[in-house]
């Protein structure tokens, strides 16, 4: 573990080469999920992405994020964080805001919601509810 902290049901780990974003990571976890809900979230590079990616969702490519339920009330994020701060920019967003975004994004899909306008109007919710828009 390089950089992590941890609460009873959330941990973070870091595993790449740089600091991870200052951001409520909790308080969006509680918001969106229930607070007893069991979560992990990771910060990966670009060749851990593309393996995960190719292994669990045969795409052969890294992905910004990655969402794995574990069951009913636990899962995992695995956020890009390079790949995060390269594509912010096209979102015209900070490199901060964008993985605000992105891990909204990540426990939405553990929430069980897919791509479309229901997903993006809750995205807005929060990102607005915690001043990211």
């Amino acid at each position: 573990m390089r950089h992590g902290r941890s609460e009873n049901d959330f941990s973070i780990l870091n595993a790449t080469h740089g600091g991870f974003p200052n951001l409520p990571f909790v308080a969006f976890k509680n918001a969106a999920l229930p607070r007893r809900f069991e979560l992990s979230l990771v910060f990966i590079g670009d060749a851990r992405s593309r393996s995960l990616n190719r292994r669990y969702r045969r795409k052969d490519a890294p992905a910004n994020v990655l969402a794995f339920p574990l069951g009913k009330t636990s899962g995992e994020i695995f956020i890009n964080l390079p790949r995060a701060h390269r594509e912010a920019r096209r979102f015209a967003m900070t490199g901060d805001q964008f993985v605000a975004y992105l891990f909204i994004h990540g426990l939405l899909h553990l929430k069980g919601l897919r791509h479309g306008s229901t997903m993006e109007k809750e995205e807005r919710k929060l990102l607005t509810r915690f001043g990211f828009s």
